[in-house]
């Protein structure tokens, strides 16, 4: 794969709008679907968050976005808990992207992805 050149400039206020746009662009129906769950935008996965699974920067592996929560299918009547989270990372999708239009892409394919797991889909069946 070749290396992107240099990542787009996005400011990172642009780069939590994009963020926005793509959950404005959900589908109407999952809306009932989002409750209790925030979607964040941090520059950079922890080390912690990369150990936990298995990924080594070092070696390029780069985290997009990460889904911290309970899937709805494995949630009991009675359950409580926080908010789940989905975190977009703006560092590694600005330096897999080469251009504003693979960014946007990736945004809205990350946003997808995570909700995926809110939604109880294991990675295999995960589109992106």
């Amino acid at each position: 794969m070749a290396r992107n050149p240099g990542p787009p400039r996005l400011s990172e206020r642009r780069f939590r709008e994009l963020v926005a746009k793509a959950i404005d662009g959900l589908p109407a129906e999952w809306g009932s679907l989002l409750d209790n769950i925030a979607v964040v935008v941090e520059n950079e996965p922890s080390i912690e968050d990369l150990h936990d699974l298995g990924m080594d920067a070092s070696k390029g592996n780069e985290l997009l976005g990460l889904y911290q929560g309970t899937p709805l299918g494995e949630r009991g009547f009675d359950y409580s808990g926080l908010p789940d989270r989905v975190v977009i990372y703006r560092g590694p999708i600005l330096r897999i992207a080469f251009t504003r239009r693979e960014v946007v892409k990736q945004i809205r394919e990350t946003v997808l992805h995570e909700l995926g797991h809110h939604f109880g889909l294991k990675e295999v069946d995960l589109p992106f």
